[in-house]
C-alpha cells in the first residue's frame, strides 16, 4: 500500500528533535563517538553462533510498558530484563530510557523495529539519570530484571508523533574499560497531546472460527449422539481456552465479531452430550458439556447489540473453489449451502441476525475468479488485503477500506501491517510488548499522514489468533480507547465508507495469486471426492423414510471438507474426506442383497426368490429390484418388483420364469432406486435349466402312460386272483356250517312253518366298493409343472 515517504503530521516537531539531538552530538567528544562506533559495527559483523559483542553483548528485554499510549500528566513504567551474553563480567552498569525521534512515515517504523544494537545518532538521547538502574556486576550468562519509572513530563517530548523509545544497557569490561552502549530493545510510544482534528475510524475484525471437530457419524440411539474426531474443541471452550479467552476479551472491546456457524454447531452439539473417536476406532464418552454450555453462554451476552457476521457454514475455502473446485461439477452449490445455512445458525444458537453478505478469502487474498466465486453465492462485500489488492495511484497515505470494484460489489481492504502485527509468537512478555507498541505507532501514524482526511481503516487479523494473541489484541485495542487519533466502526458502515478517488479498483488477475498460498489449496481431486460423495448421499437418502437421520450430518461433513482450516493439514483433510466416504459406503451397505448360490430350475416355468436385506434402523422405500438374464432366449424373467423393507428386516421377492431350454444361465440381480440409477453392488447366481423340450415331454409322457397303464393291469389281475381264493374259502366254510346246522336241527328239530335251504352263499367281492384298500400310488400326470413349483438350490 502506497504511504508517504516523510512525516507530515508535525514537521516542525520533527525539525526541533534534529535540532536538539544535533546540539547534544555536538557536544560530545569526538573520541567517545569513535569509540561507539566500532562497537556498532563489531556487532553487526558478528559471525552466527559466536558470542555476542559489542552493542549485542547484552541481551534486553521489556517485558512490559504501561500505559501504552501516556497521557501528559502520566509516569511511564518499564520492566524487563537484562542478559549478559557475552564473555566477560559487566561492571559499572545501569539501565536507562533513551528518547529517539518521532517516527517520519510507517516505513520508517518497520525500519526501526527490525535494527539490531545500537546505532549513535538514531537511538536518541539519554535521560536524566535519576531514572536510571544501576547493576554494579552482571556476570556471563547472569539475568537481572529492571523497572524504570519515568514521569511524562520528564521525557519533554514534542509535538503528536510515535516516538522512538529505547532501554539501554551501558556499562564496562575488562577489555573495554570505559563506558559503552552494551545492549539495546527499542520500542514505540505514541504521544498525541491533544485529539486529532480528523480521527481514523479503525473496524477490527475479531473472529471466531475453528477447525473441524464433528464427524459424520452419530450413535444408533434415538438422540443421534454425534461424534467427534477428538476433544480438542472442550480445551478450547474450557477457562483459559483459546475460544474461552476470545470471548472474555471481546466483550469489552469495540469490535466487529466474525463466526463460523460450524463452531456454534459444533459447541451446541458438545453442550447436549456427545461421543469422542479413540485411536482403536472405538468411541468413549466426552466431558466437555459444561465448558460447551458456559461457553455458549458467555458469548450469547457477548453479542448481545453488537454486529454479527456469519461467515459461509464452516467457512469454505473461496481461493480453493476458485481455482480447483470449478472444474468439478456441482462444487460450488455446496457454497450455496453454506451460505443459506450461516443465517439459520447463528439465528437458532445466538438469538441475532447476523450479516451474511460478507466473504474473507483465506489471508486476504483476492484474484478476479476469487471474487466471482464470492459473490455468487451472496456475498457483495469481499474481505481482501493491501498486500494483496495493491494501490497503484501513488497516494501519500492509506486510502479508506472500501472501494466499488464493479458489479455492484465492494472491496474491503485490510491494512496489512496492522492485520498481521500479531500473527507471530506473541506468548513471551517481551515479543508481547513490543507487538502492542508497534501496533499502536502504526495506528497514529495512519492519522497522521493526512490529518485533514478522516478515512476508514479495516484490520483483519489472522482466523484462529492463539490465545496470547488475543491478549496482544485486547491490550492493543485497549490502547486507543482514549479515542484521541482513532473511533471504533463496526464492519457495515466501513464498507458503506465514501471510498478514496486515487484507490486501486482494479482486481489482480489470477497469475497474481501468491505460490505459496496456491499450494495450500485443496485439490481438484478432493472435489471430485466430495461430489461422489454427494452422489452417493442423495442416492442413499433417496430410499430412506426418515431422511433427517441421515442428510443433514452427512451434507454438514461434505462442507467442512471444504474448509479453509485444511490448508496447511493436507493429510488431515485427505482423512477426513475418506472417513466420510467409508462411513457413508458402510451404511448403503446396510441395505444389499442376499448373495444366491446356483439354482436348478426342474420345470419349464417356475419362481426365483431374491431377498433383500435392511440392517438399518429404518425403513426403506422407492427402491425396484430388477433381475437380468444373460440368454433370454433361454431363459427370460419378470419384470423388476418393488422393494420396501421395514428396518432389520429382509423381503423376499419371487420372479417367474420361463424356460425355452436346457443348460446354466447367468442372471445378475439389482437395486436401482426411483430415478433409474442403481444402488449397492449387484448379485451375480448361475440357473441351472433341466427341464426339456415339448417334443421330449411327450415321448417322456407316452412312456409313462404306458408304464401307468402296465401298473393297473397287473394290479387288477392281482387283485382278481386274490378274490378267486377267497371265494373258495368261504365255500368250504359254508358247508361245514350247513353240516353242523343240520345235527342240531335233528336233535332240536324245526320249528314250525320254518324253511331249511342247505348252504348259505356270500355275494362276490366287486372291486372298487368300500371294502377296497387304498392304491400306494397316485396318479401322475404328464403335464407341465405349475407356477408355483418349489425351486431347488
Amino acid at each position: 500500500m502506497a504511504e508517504a515517504a516523510e512525516f507530515h503530521g508535525t514537521p516542525s516537531a520533527a525539525r526541533r528533535w534534529l535540532r536538539r539531538t544535533g546540539a547534544l552530538l555536538a557536544a560530545v567528544p569526538l573520541l567517545a563517538g569513535l569509540a561507539q562506533l566500532p562497537a556498532a559495527s563489531e556487532a553487526q559483523a558478528a559471525p552466527a553462533g559466536s558470542r555476542a559483542t559489542g552493542s549485542r553483548t547484552v541481551d534486553v528485554a521489556i517485558k512490559r510498558l504501561t500505559p501504552t499510549a501516556p497521557t501528559d500528566s502520566a509516569t511511564l513504567t518499564i520492566t524487563g530484563s537484562v542478559t549478559n551474553d557475552g564473555r566477560s563480567p559487566i561492571t559499572d552498569a545501569q539501565v536507562a530510557l533513551r528518547i529517539g525521534p518521532p517516527m517520519a512515515s510507517r516505513t520508517a517504523i518497520d525500519e526501526a523495529a527490525k535494527r539490531k544494537g545500537y546505532t549513535p545518532g538514531l537511538d536518541g538521547r539519554e535521560i536524566d539519570a535519576k531514572y536510571t538502574k544501576k547493576i554494579s556486576r552482571l556476570a556471563p550468562g547472569s539475568r537481572r530484571d529492571f523497572t524504570l519509572t519515568v514521569p511524562v513530563k520528564q521525557l519533554h517530548l514534542g509535538g503528536a508523533g510515535a516516538y522512538q523509545i529505547g532501554v539501554a544497557f551501558t556499562g564496562q569490561t575488562a577489555a573495554r574499560p570505559w563506558q559503552q552502549v552494551l545492549g539495546i530493545e527499542r520500542t514505540f510510544l505514541p504521544w498525541q497531546p491533544s485529539a486529532a482534528a480528523k480521527k481514523t475510524q479503525l473496524t477490527y475484525l475479531w473472529p471466531l472460527v475453528s477447525t473441524t471437530h464433528l464427524t459424520a457419524r452419530t450413535e444408533s440411539d434415538e438422540q443421534q449422539t454425534p461424534i467427534f474426531r477428538d476433544d480438542s474443541l472442550k480445551a478450547e471452550l474450557a477457562p483459559g481456552g483459546r475460544l474461552q479467552q476470545l470471548v472474555a476479551l471481546g466483550k469489552d472491546l469495540p469490535v466487529t465479531w466474525v463466526i463460523d456457524p460450524d463452531l456454534l454447531a459444533s459447541a451446541s452439539t458438545m453442550a447436549s452430550g456427545y461421543q469422542v473417536e479413540t485411536k482403536d476406532g472405538d468411541t468413549a464418552a466426552g466431558d466437555g458439556q459444561a465448558a460447551a454450555k458456559q461457553w455458549l453462554n458467555d458469548l450469547t451476552h457477548a453479542v448481545a447489540g453488537r454486529q454479527v457476521v456469519a461467515l459461509p457454514f464452516a467457512d469454505p475455502d473461496l481461493a480453493s473453489l476458485a481455482h480447483r473446485g470449478k472444474y468439478v461439477t456441482g462444487s460450488l452449490s455446496h457454497l450455496q449451502t453454506a451460505t443459506e445455512l450461516s443465517a439459520k445458525t447463528v439465528k437458532t444458537i445466538l438469538g441475532v441476525q447476523p450479516r451474511t453478505d460478507f466473504a474473507w478469502p483465506a489471508d486476504g487474498a483476492v484474484d478476479s475468479s476469487i471474487v466471482d466465486v464470492a459473490t455468487s453465492a451472496g456475498a457483495h462485500n469481499v474481505i481482501a488485503r493491501s498486500d494483496s489488492l495493491r494501490e497503484t495511484g501513488n497516494l501519500l497515505y492509506t486510502p479508506t477500506a472500501a472501494r466499488q470494484i464493479g458489479g455492484g460489489n465492494t472491496a474491503i481492504v485490510s491494512d496489512a501491517r496492522l492485520s498481521t502485527a500479531f500473527a507471530g509468537d506473541l506468548t513471551g512478555a517481551e515479543s508481547h510488548a513490543l507487538a502492542v507498541q508497534r501496533f499502536l505507532a502504526q495506528t497514529q501514524m495512519l492519522t497522521l499522514q493526512a490529518p485533514d482526511k478522516q478515512r476508514s481503516i479495516v484490520v483483519a487479523p489472522q482466523r484462529m489468533p492463539s490465545a496470547s494473541q488475543a491478549q496482544a489484541m485486547a491490550d492493543a485495542l485497549g490502547g486507543l480507547s482514549g479515542g484521541r487519533w482513532s473511533q471504533p466502526l463496526n464492519l457495515g458502515d466501513a464498507a458503506k465508507a465514501k471510498p478514496d478517488p486515487g484507490a486501486t479498483r482494479q482486481v489482480p488477475a489470477g497469475r497474481s495469486y501468491p505460490r505459496a498460498l496456491r499450494h495450500q489449496e485443496l485439490p481438484t481431486e478432493a472435489f471430485k471426492d466430495m461430489q461422489e460423495t454427494k452422489l452417493t448421499l442423495d442416492r442413499f437418502t433417496g430410499i430412506l423414510t426418515v431422511k433427517e437421520r441421515v442428510a443433514p450430518p452427512f451434507s454438514n461433513a461434505i462442507t467442512r471438507e471444504l474448509s479453509t482450516s485444511w490448508r496447511r493439514d493436507h493429510r488431515g483433510a485427505s482423512d477426513f474426506r475418506t472417513s466420510v466416504e467409508t462411513y457413508l459406503s458402510d451404511l448403503t451397505k446396510k441395505v444389499r442383497l442376499i448373495p444366491k448360490s446356483k439354482i436348478t430350475l426342474s420345470g419349464r416355468s417356475a419362481t426365483i426368490p431374491v431377498t433383500v436385506q435392511n440392517n438399518l434402523l429404518q425403513n426403506v422405500k422407492g427402491l425396484r429390484l430388477v433381475l437380468e438374464s444373460s440368454q433370454g432366449n433361454r431363459l427370460s424373467v419378470g419384470d423388476p418388483q418393488p422393494i420396501s423393507v421395514e428396518g432389520g428386516h429382509s423381503q423376499s421377492v419371487k420372479f417367474g420364469t420361463t424356460a425355452y431350454a436346457n443348460g446354466r444361465v447367468r442372471v445378475k440381480a439389482q437395486l436401482v432406486t426411483a430415478d433409474g440409477q442403481t444402488y449397492g453392488e449387484p448379485t451375480y447366481f448361475e440357473v441351472n435349466v433341466t427341464e426339456a423340450t415339448s417334443t421330449v415331454i411327450l415321448v417322456i409322457a407316452g412312456g409313462v402312460l404306458l408304464l401307468v397303464l402296465a401298473g393297473v393291469r397287473i394290479y387288477i389281475q392281482r387283485k382278481r386272483a386274490a378274490n378267486s381264493d377267497e371265494n373258495n374259502n368261504d365255500s368250504d366254510s359254508a358247508a361245514a356250517e350247513a353240516d353242523e346246522t343240520v345235527t342240531e336241527g335233528e336233535e332240536s328239530g324245526p320249528d314250525e312253518g320254518e324253511q331249511t335251504s342247505g348252504l348259505t352263499s356270500s355275494a362276490p367281492v366287486v372291486p372298487g366298493q368300500a371294502s377296497d384298500l387304498t392304491p400306494d400310488t397316485g396318479s401322475q400326470s404328464a403335464e407341465p409343472s405349475g407356477s408355483g413349483e418349489k425351486v431347488e438350490h
